[in-house]
């Protein structure tokens, strides 16, 4: 009789690709802000907008290294956002 094994996976070397929209805003004093609605608290910034990425894209994986802001993928559903400026004239 052939004995199997059971495969124990360690979770937190599983990748999965996910994708998030980040929100960059240009600070009047320089550099950029830049947060992850989909992932609150998760924010970084820096003096370019390239340095601001590469700061966000590390913040999200600290964010997911986390235990308790893992959530079930399963249902993961995604939306695009849109960021739009509006212009007001009022008195």
């Amino acid at each position: 009789m052939l004995k199997l094994k059971p495969i124990i996976y360690n979770m937190k070397s599983i990748k999965v690709d996910r994708e998030y929209q980040a929100v960059f805003q240009e600070e009047t004093e320089g550099g950029f802000s830049v947060w992850v609605p989909d992932l609150p608290g998760c924010a970084s910034q820096g003096e370019t907008l390239e340095e601001a990425l590469e700061n966000i894209k590390e913040a999200i994986e600290l964010y997911l290294e986390d235990s308790t802001a893992t959530e079930d993928t399963s249902d993961y559903n995604y939306k695009r956002q849109f960021v739009v400026p509006v212009k007001l004239a009022h008195a």
